[in-house]
């Protein structure tokens, strides 16, 4: 059975998933300033900012999360800065 290659697989626009990841990368500075500042991002904000490209605001999102931010739900579509009140 044939198997796409996800290194070479072109997404939107004709970028591979290691030049999303790269974009991501750079995206993701300018979005904690703003949670910085703000407080919070909102999701429309994110998708309005990557130019609806979806692999790339899930990416953001993931990437998001490992850095440390609460990404939100349904409920809470925005990001901030996670609570670390239960923290010592």
């Amino acid at each position: 059975m044939d198997r796409c290659d996800r290194r070479v697989r072109a997404y939107k626009n004709g970028k591979t998933l290691e030049e999303c990841k790269e974009i991501v990368e750079s995206l993701n500075p300018d979005f904690k300033s703003k949670i910085e500042k703000n407080g919070k991002v909102l999701w429309t904000e994110i998708l309005e900012q990557v130019d609806h490209d979806e692999l790339i605001y899930k990416l953001t999102l993931k990437y998001l999360r490992r850095d440390g931010y609460d990404i939100g739900n349904w409920k809470r579509p925005h990001v901030k800065k996670f609570n670390h009140w239960f923290q010592s």
